[in-house]
């Protein structure tokens, strides 16, 4: 008798024990997604050495993208953690669900489009020959010269695609490339215009000696494919940045020698 009576107070403290800990995991769980009321986090894949467009300050992650993203996150409803990566695995990391979004002044090509899908353009490319040598003023040029990209990147494409004589030197982020054309490893870099124009303002030694406009590829944040309702979301939020002025902003404080689009501007 004795015995029952203590095997049934046992299972019964083992039965609360087990609801209080299914409970405890259910509130974690619910609070992650957003599922307690509060908005959930978005992790996003960046880079923290490509200013002005994605970079580090303080250890905090900024730029113009990063900046936008936040904007564009807020206005749908989210929180955002930025998360440093290289360029080269930040789509395949969307794609396999590391990160939520990526944010990185990414080109929306047909051979990126296969691993995610896209946000509604939020800008456009601009590559620019950075160099020592003023004399390289057209990507002709380039010909015969060691050239540094980022790899997996717009300049890394077109260098490949239009100058095929250029000895192509492929670097994994963009501090190791402007370390290797300061020291004489690369006699230019194919770059993005605004990341070229910061190097030669802080480096006298350099100058943007071309610029290669490339309209016809748009900027776009990643998501992964068939995220329709992260993506739908995103493109109300960029809508909303747009129209209300934060675009123009953030263009003004972190990329003004840009040109402005006229689908970008607010709307009066």
């Amino acid at each position: 008798m004795r015995t029952s009576l203590l095997r049934v107070v046992a299972l019964a403290v083992a039965g609360i024990a087990a609801t209080t800990a299914l409970t405890a995991c259910g509130s974690s769980s619910d609070a992650a997604a957003g599922g307690s009321g509060g908005p959930q986090t978005l992790r996003v894949g960046t880079l923290g050495d490509a200013p002005p467009n994605v970079y580090q300050e303080n250890g905090i992650y900024t730029g113009f993208d990063n900046e936008l993203f936040k904007a564009v996150a807020d206005k749908a409803g989210y929180k955002v953690e930025f998360v440093g990566t290289d360029f080269s695995a930040l789509l395949g990391q969307v794609a396999n669900k590391t990160y939520d979004a990526g944010s990185s002044a990414i080109a929306q090509t047909e051979e990126r489009r296969k691993t995610v899908d896209f946000t509604d353009p939020y800008n456009y490319e601009y590559i620019s020959i950075l160099s020592k040598d003023k004399g390289i003023t057209d990507a002709k040029l380039l010909d015969g010269k060691r050239v540094a990209v980022i790899q997996a990147t717009v300049g890394d494409k077109y260098l490949g695609a239009n100058v095929p004589g250029a000895q192509i030197v492929r670097f994994p982020s963009y501090d190791t490339a402007i370390a290797g054309l300061r020291n004489g490893n690369a006699d230019a870099w194919v770059v993005d215009l605004t990341i070229a124009e910061k190097y030669a303002k802080e480096d006298p030694s350099l100058a943007v000696t071309a610029t290669i406009e490339a309209n016809d590829l748009p900027h776009g944040f990643a998501v992964r494919k068939g995220n329709d309702e992260l993506r739908g979301k995103l493109n109300d939020g960029l809508r909303a940045v747009i129209a209300d002025g934060t675009w123009q902003k953030l263009h003004d404080k972190f990329i003004p020698s840009v040109p402005v689009p006229d689908k970008f501007k607010p709307k009066s």
